[in-house]
């Protein structure tokens, strides 16, 4: 798909206008490459792109200086986890072990933070990254797995999207119900 992703950066804007004006400082600054652009809920727009770390830092550098005061959340993440961006579009196709962790936040680029890192903090499949659509501006990861490495990787995922204050809440379901994976998995 995006063949080796050396790091992906995202800014979420607080505004559609200001998000396409960062769009534009930020595809300006840097030979970058748009992972997405794009309105989420509640009237936000996310801009994520990816290249070597350098341009895209460079990138998401331009972005948050080129509108002060409109900028809700951002990263640059080296060596993102491939499966986060396939989970961000809903291509994942495995769902292993009886364990099922989630981790909602209060913005989207920090969820995408979170799945990273839970995915790098123990072998768990991370089977969604859903973020902001019909959710009020919040995102939310699924992972499953057995139930140790869903702990960590939970543990792990919230403390990053905690230490900003984004975390809305963690869980861990050792044994999710059929009749509830069915409907969200």
């Amino acid at each position: 798909m995006l063949g080796t992703l050396q790091a992906v950066g995202m800014i979420e804007f607080n505004s559609v206008a200001a998000g396409i004006q960062g769009a534009d400082a930020m595809v300006k600054a840097a030979q970058v490459e748009p992972l997405m652009m794009k309105t989420i809920c509640p009237g936000k727009f996310v801009v994520g792109v990816y290249a070597a770390v350098g341009p895209v830092q460079a990138s998401v550098d331009a972005g948050l200086a080129s509108v002060p005061g409109a900028v809700l959340d951002h990263f640059v993440i080296p060596n993102i986890d491939p499966t986060v961006i396939q989970a961000m579009s809903c291509a994942t196709d495995r769902e292993h072990g009886a364990a099922v962790g989630v981790v909602e936040t209060f913005s989207a680029a920090s969820c995408i933070v979170a799945a990273d890192t839970a995915v790098k903090a123990a072998a768990v499949d991370l089977i969604e990254v859903r973020i902001a659509m019909g959710l009020g501006g919040k995102a939310f990861c699924l992972l499953a797995g057995d139930v140790g490495p869903v702990e960590t990787a939970v543990a792990a995922a919230a403390a990053a999207a905690g230490a900003n204050g984004m975390l809305v809440r963690q869980v861990v379901i050792p044994s999710l119900a059929p009749e509830v994976r069915r409907h969200i998995m």
